[in-house]
């Protein structure tokens, strides 16, 4: 049985990772406020692999917002310490970092993009992420230690962090149903996106931990397969709430324009088929009943601050 050392378990991603791999092996998951590996100092977190002996390591912890310093900060330099660490204090030990679709950057309309695609990130954020996979690859084909990056794509479901695009539109349903609202007012981009269910996320990160050694092939997409119009994504959200009402055009966030140069994303997930024997086993309509359910079972009022128009 495997033996691993979870960073960044509080999280959306991390907190159904944590509860995937806990049905099948031992999971250390340290808190944020133990260890935070975009803070640590080398020594302490080396020392920090060397008590918990892991035999796979997995990197969850990272940002969605910030400044490019942060992004930095929370992928390139974390990664670049627990190569180090997991180098030094357990050799053995496989390296899983979570990575991101935004990686790519722009890609061809209609295009299932595979790994082997060029990755021209057009963010800070894609380009933070694109440098930590860089290093973790350097990393295991130098013979270091093993790595698998998983290039995860939109992750959907229970538990999506506030300002997210469809936590808002959630909070705004919740609200326009609440107040006998007939229509809401949202910003949507014409994009397209990969969405992927967080608990099959989840499940690949558990097989990612089994897996036979990679090889050169150490980048594996996660995603459905499948992209969908934004706005027919909102469209389903709302059926799933039981709101039938209007969805008009409203504003934007401020971080908007991240989303919006990268009109269309899809995976290719033939590797993760053949590598991890992983398939994504929940369809776009069940993780938004999920979604609504979950923000639902948390929720017992409105939330506040959000207009509905």
């Amino acid at each position: 049985m495997n033996r691993v050392l979870l960073l960044g378990a509080g999280g959306f991603l991390g907190r159904h990772i944590h509860a995937a791999l806990a049905d099948h092996t031992t999971v250390r998951a340290p808190s944020r406020a133990r260890c935070d590996p975009a803070r640590m100092e080398l020594p302490e977190l080396t020392a920090l692999v060397a008590r918990e002996r892991p035999d796979v390591v997995v990197s969850a912890a990272g940002r969605i917002v910030g400044s490019g310093y942060d992004f930095v900060q929370a992928h390139v330099v974390t990664t670049a310490k627990l190569i180090e660490a997991v180098a030094a204090a357990a050799p053995g030990a496989r390296l899983v970092r979570i990575g991101s679709a935004a990686e790519y950057g722009v890609v061809p309309h209609g295009l299932a993009v595979a790994e082997e695609h060029p990755a021209a990130p057009v963010s800070e954020y894609g380009l933070s992420h694109l440098a930590a996979t860089r290093l973790a690859e350097l990393a295991g084909d130098a013979g270091r230690l093993d790595t698998i990056v998983l290039r995860v794509f939109n992750p959907v479901g229970p538990g999506m962090p506030a300002g997210n695009m469809l936590a808002r539109a959630t909070a705004m349903v919740r609200t326009a149903i609440a107040d006998g609202a007939d229509d809401i007012a949202l910003g949507l981009h014409d994009t397209y996106r990969d969405l992927v269910d967080v608990r099959d996320v989840a499940a690949a990160v558990l097989a990612a931990t089994r897996c036979a050694p990679v090889g050169a092939h150490r980048v594996v997409n996660v995603g459905s397969g499948r992209a969908t119009a934004t706005r027919d994504v909102v469209r389903l959200l709302a059926d799933a709430a039981g709101f039938t009402g209007q969805i008009r055009p409203g504003g934007f966030p401020p971080d908007a324009t991240r989303s919006a140069a990268v009109p269309w994303m899809c995976a290719d997930v033939d590797r993760a088929r053949r590598m991890l024997g992983w398939t994504p086993a929940y369809d776009l309509t069940a993780s938004l009943r999920a979604l609504w359910r979950a923000d639902g079972e948390r929720s017992d009022r409105p939330v506040a601050g959000v207009a509905a128009g």
